[in-house]
C-alpha cells in the first residue's frame, strides 16, 4: 500500500524554501526579519530534518520492501543526483558571477563568492570540486546532504540489530564533530573546513528519519511541554538577535561564551533544541496531522515542499541575479519587494513545471 504523504511535511518543506531563498540573497532587507535573526536555528535545520523525514518515505520503505541492496543501489542513484546537481550549481552561479563584472563600491562579483581562486586555477580547482576538498561556502549544503546519504545505509541496518544502535552512532558521530574530529578540507590552500560538518548535521537528520520510520517516538501534545517550548524560544531571542547585543554588552558577551552551543558549523547542541522546540510548537499549531493547513497558499507552498531539490537548486541560482538586479536598482524599498516577489514566483512556478514534467503527461 503507498503511504499517504503527510502535509505538514510538504507544507512546512515549502516555506523552507522561500526563507533559504531569502537567505541566499545578498544584503536582501528581508532576510533581516527570517527566523534565523531570532533563534539559534534556521532554515538550514528545517532543509535537513525535513531532508530526513522525506528520506524515511522514500527509502526506508525501499529497505522495507527490497532489502539493502537494492536501498544501496537507490541511495547511489540519489547521491549521484545531487552530486552533479551540486556541480551544475557551481558552475552556472560563477558563469553568472563573471558576466555581472563589477559591484557599485568596486568589488567585483567573483570576489563577493570567494571564486577568484578558481578563476586563477580552474584546472586545479575543478578537480577538488569533483572530488568534493574544494567547497566554497555558497555551495555547501548539498555536499553535506551527500555524505549524509551515504550513512544512511549504514543507520537503516544498525536499527534491525538494535533499535537503539542508530542512536549510539548519531550521538559519537556528533560528539566527534564537537571535539573537531570529523573537519573535512574545504580548499587545499588553507586548513578551512567545510562550513557544515555532515557528521554533526546528521545528528539532526536521523533524528528526523527516525520520527518518521517510527523507531524513534514522537511526543504528543502536553500543555506543559508546549509551555516549556515557548518559553525556551522566547528566552533565547535576546541572545541571538542583533538588536539586543546591539543595545547591551550583556547579551553580547553571553552570545559570545555560548556561541560552542550555537556553532552551526558543527551543529552545537542549543540549535538542535532550540530547533525541536520550534518543531514541537509548529506541528502543534497546525492541528493533527496538519488538519488546519487549509486554502490556497497552503496548497501553493506544499506543492513547491513536494518538489524541493528542484526548487532549492533554482533558488540558489536566482539568488545572486536578484542580489546583482537590486544592486543596479539601487536597493529601495519597492525593488526589493519586487526582485524578493520575483523570486517566489520562479520558485513556486519551477515547483509547478517539475511536477507537470514528473506527470509525464505526454505517455498519456
Amino acid at each position: 500500500m503507498k503511504r499517504l504523504r503527510d502535509p505538514r511535511l510538504d507544507f512546512f518543506r515549502g516555506v523552507g524554501m522561500l526563507i533559504i531563498l531569502l537567505a541566499h540573497i545578498p544584503n536582501d532587507g528581508w532576510a533581516l526579519w527570517i527566523p534565523a535573526r531570532f533563534g539559534f536555528s534556521d532554515a538550514t535545520e528545517m532543509f535537513v530534518f525535513q531532508s530526513g523525514m522525506a528520506c524515511a518515505i522514500a527509502f526506508g520503505s525501499t529497505f522495507d520492501r527490497s532489502g539493502a541492496f537494492v536501498l544501496i543501489a537507490r541511495v547511489a542513484q540519489r547521491i549521484w543526483q545531487i552530486f552533479w546537481a551540486h556541480v551544475v550549481i557551481f558552475i552556472v552561479v560563477a558563469a553568472i558571477m563573471v558576466v555581472a563584472g563589477t559591484r557599485y563600491d568596486g568589488v567585483t562579483y567573483v570576489d563577493s563568492l570567494n571564486l577568484v581562486p578558481f578563476m586563477k586555477d580552474p584546472g586545479h580547482l575543478l578537480v577538488g570540486l569533483l572530488m568534493l576538498t574544494y567547497v566554497p561556502n555558497y555551495f555547501d549544503i548539498l555536499p553535506m546532504y551527500i555524505v549524509i546519504l551515504v550513512l544512511m545505509p549504514l543507520m537503516i541496518l544498525a536499527s534491525k540489530v538494535d533499535r537503539s544502535l542508530p542512536f549510539v552512532l548519531m550521538i559519537l558521530l556528533w560528539l566527534a564533530a564537537q571535539f573537531g574530529l570529523t573537519r573535512l578540507p574545504a580548499e587545499p590552500w588553507s586548513d578551512r573546513s567545510w562550513f557544515f560538518d555532515p557528521f554533526g548535521w546528521q545528528f539532526l537528520f536521523f533524528t528526523g528519519f527516525f520520527l518518521m520510520r517510527g523507531v524513534l517516538p514522537a511526543p504528543g501534545y502536553d500543555r506543559r511541554l508546549m509551555s516549556l517550548a515557548i518559553v525556551f524560544v522566547i528566552v533565547t531571542v535576546p541572545f541571538a538577535w542583533v538588536r539586543f547585543q546591539e543595545a547591551h554588552p550583556f547579551f553580547q558577551m553571553a552570545a559570545a561564551r555560548i556561541a560552542p552551543l550555537t556553532d552551526k558549523t558543527d551543529f552545537g547542541l542549543l540549535r538542535f533544541i532550540h530547533f525541536m522546540a520550534l518543531c514541537y510548537i509548529a506541528v502543534h499549531l497546525v492541528g493533527e496531522r496538519g488538519s488546519r493547513l487549509r486554502g490556497p497558499v497552503v496548497r501553493v507552498l506544499s506543492v513547491v515542499g513536494q518538489q524541493s531539490l528542484a526548487v532549492f537548486i533554482t533558488g540558489m541560482v536566482i539568488a545572486q541575479p536578484i542580489g546583482i538586479a537590486l544592486d543596479h536598482a539601487g536597493r529601495t524599498i519597492c525593488a526589493e519587494v519586487v526582485g524578493n516577489l520575483i523570486g517566489f514566483a520562479t520558485l513556486i512556478g519551477t515547483a509547478y513545471l517539475v511536477r507537470w514534467f514528473k506527470l509525464s503527461p505526454w505517455k498519456s
